[in-house]
């Protein structure tokens, strides 16, 4: 079992930044990919980031590509979300998720977080 903590999440203004983290525990000495997703009020939950096991490949979904940057460092055993130019329509609560077998944008991760809202006021 591997148990995820979001936080991060806050109100902030259109163009403002936020990094968002992830920390995970329980067994986290196994290998497993990680991704962070959203759900926005009256939508279905959507993919955002993913990222390996090692960090060393990474997929972004077409909305955030060039504005938010998915990152780990399996010392902490925490993956982060850096998120720059917020606009309106990227609030939404944002979960973490992790999966020792899959690795990708769908939504077929085994371990999820509670979620962290994030407000971007225009």
């Amino acid at each position: 079992q591997v148990q995820l903590v979001e936080s991060g999440g806050g109100l902030v203004q259109a163009g403002d930044s936020l990094r968002l983290s992830c920390a995970a525990s329980g067994r986290t000495s196994s290998s497993y990919a990680m991704g962070w997703f959203r759900q926005a009020p009256g939508k279905e939950r959507e993919s955002v980031a993913a990222i390996s096991w090692n960090g060393d490949d990474t997929l972004y979904a077409h909305s955030v590509k060039g504005r938010f940057t998915i990152s780990r460092d399996n010392a902490k055993n925490t993956m982060y979300l850096q998120m720059n130019s917020l606009k309106a329509e990227d609030t939404a609560v944002y979960y973490c998720a992790a999966d020792t077998s899959y690795y990708g944008l769908g939504d077929h991760y085994d371990y999820w977080g509670q979620g962290t809202q994030v407000t971007v006021s225009s």
